[in-house]
């Protein structure tokens, strides 16, 4: 029988886009018995915005407060209750096995949608991911590059935007605690689930090019917000409820990123790398002196993000690197310093990625922590990744898109999986003596306690990596949540300047700010922001398609290699 695959992909993503729909209904008006046993109605596991709940924090003191601090708690307890019903929402379990439906357990909703959206795009691309992965690296390189080409930053920069909004302190604590809960196995599973997220960045990030809109003075405008409002409608010309739909989760996206990017984004991490600098600095809180830090972080963000993408891509290109690099090598001292076990811990990533042992919760289980942790860390799916990529410089959408897809290679299948070589090799995610560490989550306190096991005084360097990983974080974020802003609100020099000005007064407050759950409400905004997008790159991956195998085609018979033999010669 012959299939006709256009209708039966169109099946398919029917298919999904009802799955989530129904999954939404569902949920909205279930009870989510995961979340009943935690202190606050939204506890957010680490997201997209690489953020790490420090459970370790005292618990507050019950005496009367005045002022500040009271209008601070009653809107803590407001965002509280707003997190609940979000959250049971988009980490609604989805029983997969009749065990998981006994035990009203299952995938939070949220990761499945990730997941099946990576599966599906890896399907329908034929494997980018894989196919293009040599030429990807020639492009980083600058080998095909052209200064006149429109756009405002270079495919390398563009790339180094969106890895430092992506690698942050989940890379750190978040695969410590993924080791720790999942046991070796999980390691295997973030590398999977990291291979098909870079087909989610590329499918993302060659829509973003497609339907970007440069304006007369160079600035560019792209993102979710561009190819949902515009895409949809164009892809389906003779349905209104396309045109409808495309606004509607276009005006979502951009909400849920400028929420997510004021305080995921933005408060969450000052609040996290001052928790992690405390420890090497007490001064800081042993005087009260937390607001400095904030003043400090602010200074140096704005020196940055004033200038717009520009400036925020020469800044990204020179701390990308060396921050990974700086982690990287600390990690391999390790790897190389224990060689010996090297065989053995892939023994052991290999047995347990497929074992039983109920310890880690079986088969299923190590599977569910190795792609949440992988899920959650390159934010593949988001779309956060697209408005950084948007503004590259390239004729072709598809060069791009390859370009973005190294982005979970570097963020999951390298750095995070270097911090879980160095768990399992140390032994220390199921050391005894960390075991209060573990129980509580704290998971940068066991990476460092790991490390410092076979370099001592590493605390410090790691104190140098927090405050990078945060500090490239939030500058990134910063652009992702103005472009949202201004397509809300119009795209000016002064409308833009107000959201700078407005993020800048974030990261201050985020150093003084002890509101838990105002701080969460940021996480689940930006893990929110995969719902449309990833619904609407699904609607749309069929121009996807086609605009890769014209590319494709292009590149395999030699033309673009003649083209960047010209380009040198000149």
């Amino acid at each position: 029988m012959k299939f006709d695959r256009p209708l039966l992909s169109h099946a398919i993503r029917s298919g999904m886009a009802a799955l989530l729909i129904f999954s939404l209904f569902f949920s909205a008006g279930s009870p989510l018995q995961a979340f009943q046993d935690t202190p606050t109605p939204a506890a957010a596991p680490e997201t997209a915005a690489e953020t790490v709940p420090d459970k370790n924090e005292p618990a507050k003191k019950k005496e009367a407060k005045t002022g500040l601090a009271l209008v601070e708690q009653k809107v803590d307890k407001l965002f509280g209750t707003f997190n609940g019903y979000v959250a049971s929402v988009f980490f609604y379990p989805i029983p997969l096995t009749p065990q998981q439906f006994n035990a009203n357990d299952g995938v939070p909703l949220a990761v499945l949608w990730l997941v099946i959206g990576a599966t599906y795009f890896t399907f329908r691309m034929n494997f980018i991911n894989l196919r293009a992965f040599k030429h990807s690296i020639l492009l980083i390189m600058g080998k095909y590059d052209d200064p006149d080409d429109e756009g405002e930053v270079t495919h390398f920069q563009a790339l180094t935007a969106a890895l430092s909004a992506t690698v942050g302190l989940g890379n750190i604590a978040g695969v410590a605690i993924a080791i720790a809960t999942g046991g070796p196995g999980a390691m295997f599973w973030m590398m999977l689930a990291g291979l098909l997220g870079m087909t989610s960045k590329f499918a993302e990030c060659t829509l973003a090019q497609i339907y970007r809109r440069i304006s007369p003075d160079g600035r560019v405008m792209g993102g979710p917000m561009c190819y949902l409002s515009v895409g949809l409608q164009e892809q389906y010309p003779n349905n209104p409820f396309m045109k409808g739909l495309g606004k509607t989760l276009a005006v979502l996206f951009a909400i849920l990123c400028i929420g997510g990017s004021l305080a995921g984004g933005n408060s969450f991490q000052v609040k996290q790398s001052l928790g992690a600098v405390a420890e090497t600095i007490p001064m800081l809180k042993d005087n009260n002196l937390e607001w400095v830090y904030g003043v400090v972080m602010a200074f140096f963000v704005g020196i940055v993000i004033i200038g717009g993408i520009r400036s925020i891509a020469r800044t990204t290109e020179k701390i990308v690197p060396l921050m990974c690099g700086i982690y990287i090598l600390a990690c391999l001292a390790i790897i190389v310093m224990q060689v010996e076990q090297i065989p053995a811990c892939f023994m052991a990533i290999w047995n347990g990625a497929f074992s039983d042992n109920a310890m880690y919760g079986g088969f299923l289980g190590v599977l569910v922590i190795g792609f949440k942790r992988a899920a959650f860390s390159n934010e593949a799916g988001v779309g956060s990744a697209a408005i950084a990529h948007s503004a590259a410089k390239t004729k072709f959408p598809v060069r791009e898109g390859i370009v973005a897809s190294l982005g979970p290679f570097v963020d999951t299948i390298m750095i995070c999986t270097m911090t879980a070589l160095v768990m399992i090799i140390t032994g220390a995610y199921n050391d005894p003596q960390y075991a209060d560490l573990i129980k509580s989550d704290n998971g940068a306190a066991l990476t460092s306690a790991a490390m410092n096991s076979q370099i001592p005084y590493f605390n410090y360097v790691l104190s140098v990596s927090v405050i990078l990983f945060a500090y490239s974080t939030m500058i990134s974020w910063s652009y992702y949540g103005e472009r949202c802003w201004a397509f809300l609100f119009g795209d000016s020099p002064s409308i833009s300047l107000a959201y700078r000005i407005l993020f800048l007064v974030f990261v201050v407050l985020g150093s003084v700010v002890s509101a838990t759950n105002v701080l969460d409400f940021g996480d689940l905004m930006i893990l929110g922001m995969a719902f449309p997008n990833i619904l609407g790159v699904l609607l749309l991956s069929n121009r996807v398609k086609r605009e890769l195998d014209k590319y494709w085609s292009r590149y395999k018979s030699g033309e673009f290699d003649n083209t960047a033999s010209s380009t040198e010669e000149k």
